[in-house]
């Protein structure tokens, strides 16, 4: 029995693991990507392909344009901050790459697909351990999401199904987010998850996100196969 499901699919590290694991639940993956005004495409090169080595049932990339608004270094002309450490970013407070409300559009437009193509699921890769302190990848965001969700679709006022919003990595490390997609036979090598690559794709291994990847990598004991800019 065909079980179509929605991935968000960024091309990073979380979302293809997610990708992987969906698959592996014995769901068809729709993935779903957006070209929403971020500063670069890498990613969206990385989530295409990635949704081919994978084999989705069907890639879309919406497109949206969040620099209308700005507020954020990934949709504005905001300088992405660097750091020599993980040791070096704020403890606190919300990090200037928070592009606002993201998560919640994201979803949105993720359960108009899903309505679309009759699927009651949707996998997200949102985690609240090793993290940049974004709202919207907390827990309580996504139950609440989890309830709205059924308030606002047909499927759900008719009583005909029920949308499930799965957060497999929700409680896991950079590192046991590692190992599983490698035990789930996932190619890194194709992901990129960097803020501020260079024109060539190559991470700048200083932007938070990075630092967080590569914390991953090394206590899962793997070298991280992506490019990083030499020193």
């Amino acid at each position: 029995m065909d079980r179509p499901a929605i991935v968000l699919l960024s091309g990073g590290l979380d979302s293809t693991t997610v990708l992987a694991i969906a698959k592996d639940q014995g769901f068809t993956p729709y993935a779903l990507s957006f070209r929403y005004g971020q500063r670069h495409s890498i990613e969206l090169e990385a989530a295409q392909r990635v949704a081919q080595a994978q084999g989705v049932a069907r890639h879309v990339i919406a497109d949206i344009d969040l620099r209308v608004f700005g507020g954020s270094a990934l949709t504005d002309d905001i300088e992405v901050p660097k750091h020599e450490s993980l040791q070096d970013t704020p403890q606190s407070g919300v990090p200037i790459t928070y592009v606002p409300a993201r998560n919640t559009i994201f979803l949105s437009f993720a359960l108009a697909f899903a309505e679309t193509v009759g699927a009651s699921d949707i996998f997200t890769g949102v985690t609240a351990v090793d993290y940049s302190g974004y709202p919207d990848c907390r827990p309580e965001y996504m139950e609440a999401f989890a309830t709205m969700a059924n308030l606002a679709t047909r499927a759900g006022v008719e009583g005909t199904s029920k949308i499930t919003l799965h957060s497999p990595l929700m409680t896991l490390s950079k590192a046991d987010i590692v190992r599983e997609g490698l035990r789930l036979g996932v190619d890194y090598s194709l992901t990129s998850s960097c803020y501020d690559p260079d024109k060539q794709g190559h991470a700048c291994g200083k932007c938070e996100t990075c630092l967080l990847r590569l914390k991953g990598f090394a206590e899962a004991g793997v070298k991280d196969p992506v490019q990083y800019q030499s020193a």
